[in-house]
């Protein structure tokens, strides 16, 4: 099985951005030497506590402090994005660091209206857009347009002997097949959304069409994972997790809380019903439980690679969590 990592730069309360971002690349120098395949990083915007707002240069420092692990985006929130200048930006990663670069991209609009008319600077740009982006971003990259089109005869430089790896990340049905008529491949969200996961992944397989950069489909899975040396640990450190996705879904403090301020919340009977509903999309516990549920994960999608997120407070419990994750593979 191959595993890889998605960190979102996750803030902790009592520390800040500047902290998180250089916790994601200390993170990247850890799981590269753990033998993690890919290492990706999330965009984010007008939130306080996720410290990632800029994938393109996160993603060179990462590489810049690494050796061989690949470092790419999960992912590029496009539909705000010109495609062409998003193609620049990584053929510019890809000649700094050959064969080692993903550019998987996402459909989100990036925030709430305010802040994503910000990041389009007030033109109204639709999501219905999406799958024409992603393919003119592909035909950039590779040359790739006929003589007639609007577009034909502008080059994406610098000019590289490879180009980088895409991918499209998606939740449903909708995703899969953008990623499908476009070529590239899929990743599926379950740490999002998991009840979508089984019929995403056939639509993918079924409507792939094959492209200059992917010959045949290519999954992996996106999940929320907590391993400790034991369940009754896996679940003290999970405290601060549940907590953080009810704020985050109510639109609260986004910054990851202690466990013991998660232990001493006033939990409501709602949120603790949204709290085991959560769960579905973890993996939490000792080393054979992770590993049996990773295994029935990986049977039921048909895949042979996870991404790895891990959102808790304790950074050194997170790098030991991933330790552990790589032991059992």
């Amino acid at each position: 099985m191959k595993l890889s990592v998605l960190d979102q730069s996750p803030i902790s309360e009592g520390l800040t951005a500047k902290d998180a971002l250089h916790q994601t690349i200390d993170l990247a120098r850890h799981t590269e030497q753990l033998g993690y395949h890919r290492f990706w990083v999330a965009e984010h915007h007008n939130t306080n506590g996720l410290a990632s707002t800029s994938p393109e240069v996160l993603i060179s420092q990462i590489a810049q402090s690494t050796q061989k692990i690949r470092v790419g985006s999960g992912g590029v929130l496009l539909p705000q994005y010109s495609p062409y200048k998003v193609a620049e930006n990584f053929r510019m990663l890809e000649a700094f660091y050959p064969g080692r670069i993903d550019l998987g991209l996402g459909r989100s609009p990036g925030g709430g209206p305010k802040t994503r008319m910000a990041l389009t600077d007030g033109i109204e740009k639709p999501l219905s857009s999406f799958s024409r982006q992603v393919k003119e971003l592909s035909q950039f990259l590779y040359g790739d347009f006929p003589k007639g089109d609007r577009y034909y005869g502008v080059k994406a430089t610098p000019e590289t002997v490879h180009q980088p790896e895409l991918w499209v990340l998606g939740l449903s049905e909708r995703g899969a097949k953008h990623a499908a008529i476009n070529g590239t491949g899929f990743t599926f969200g379950h740490f999002i959304n998991p009840d979508r996961g089984g019929a995403s992944i056939s639509t993918y397989k079924q409507r792939f069409k094959s492209s200059k950069g992917l010959q045949k489909p290519r999954i992996n899975v996106c999940i929320f994972v907590i391993c400790a040396e034991t369940e009754e640990k896996a679940e003290e450190l999970a405290l601060s997790q549940d907590l953080w996705l009810l704020r985050v879904e109510k639109g609260l403090d986004t910054r990851v809380p202690s466990v013991d301020k998660a232990r001493a919340y006033p939990y409501t009977e709602d949120e603790i019903k949204k709290i085991s509903r959560n769960r579905r999309r973890c993996v939490i516990g000792d080393p054979h439980q992770v590993r049996e549920q990773l295994l029935e994960l990986s049977e039921m999608y048909k895949t042979e690679e996870f991404l790895i997120i891990t959102n808790i407070f304790d950074f050194e419990e997170k790098k030991k969590s991933y330790e552990r994750i790589a032991d059992l593979f």
